[in-house]
């Protein structure tokens, strides 16, 4: 044993197997904060997505459904069937907003549920959609070097380990705005700061086998979390594009526009055979 080396407590003895043990618990650290890095990375890339589907093709959406609602209605015009006029009604019905719901919630709230902009201010992030899908290649590195610094898994004790949670929430917030800048001067503050404290003298083989189902237990929750936002539309849709999802706004426009010039030119053909 070295000068370095950790001394037992009087009267214990190093197990066998626990230098092993700890060696399999720092790998499995690691591993879990990159993993929570990737599910972090893709969890802003849903919601900058989602923001700016929501922000430039929600007009086009509702152009759709408007545009939707006046064929079923020129369709039950013109043929009178009771199922025709149902149709028109129903299509009718899911332009038309809840009435007064606007102003009951002071427009924190629509017919279609919370607004972005009041998500937004209830989860401290920032109100104006960003300008695109993924955080500049800067901001990723930037990011991803100082959550691998600043894990909360890495802490010692309980009081390291919230000053590591309240770091991360900002680092978090800086990335999803794609703030580069604040994320340079975060990782010159984190260096600055106070050192973690040292490592623990020798964990038990217990306390190392505890770790390490904890460790796997947060491992399965990441997984549902990336389930879960790969298997919703929006990740379904960055998918599509997981080398350039800025594009892919432009692609699903166009694709929408051509829609909207379908439905129009069926509704023309439908008014001119009124007429006729």
């Amino acid at each position: 044993m070295n000068a370095n080396s950790p001394t037992p407590a009087s009267g214990e003895r190093e197990e066998p197997g626990t230098e092993r043990l700890e060696k399999a618990v720092r790998a499995a650290e690691t591993a879990l904060i990159e993993y929570e890095i990737a599910v972090e990375t893709f969890r802003v890339e849903v919601e900058n997505f989602s923001r700016l589907h929501h922000q430039r093709l929600g007009p086009v959406y509702a152009r759709l459904d408007e545009l939707d609602a006046q064929i079923a209605e020129a369709v039950a015009a013109r043929t009178g069937d009771p199922e025709d006029i149902r149709k028109a009604e129903e299509a009718r019905g899911a332009v038309l907003p809840m009435p007064q719901v606007e102003e009951l919630f002071f427009g924190w709230i629509d017919s279609e549920g919370m607004l972005p902009e009041a998500q937004a201010m209830l989860n401290e992030q920032p109100v104006s959609p960003p300008s695109r899908v993924r955080p500049s290649e800067e901001a990723r590195k930037a990011f991803r070097d100082l959550v691998r610094k600043a894990h909360p898994d890495l802490a010692q004790d309980d009081a390291e380990r919230e000053r590591r949670e309240a770091f991360l929430v900002r680092v978090n917030k800086a990335y999803a705005e794609g703030d580069a800048a604040t994320l340079h001067a975060l990782a010159e503050e984190w260096e600055a700061g106070p050192l973690p404290g040292p490592i623990a003298a020798l964990l038990r083989s217990e306390e190392l086998y505890a770790r390490l189902e904890w460790l796997a237990r947060r491992k399965e929750m990441l997984a549902d979390a990336a389930a879960e936002l790969e298997g919703g539309a929006i990740g379904a849709m960055l998918k599509m594009a997981p080398d350039d999802p800025d594009t892919l706004l432009e692609v699903i426009a166009e694709q929408l526009l051509g829609q909207v010039a379908e439905r129009e030119r069926e509704l023309a053909r439908l008014r001119e055979g009124e007429q006729g």
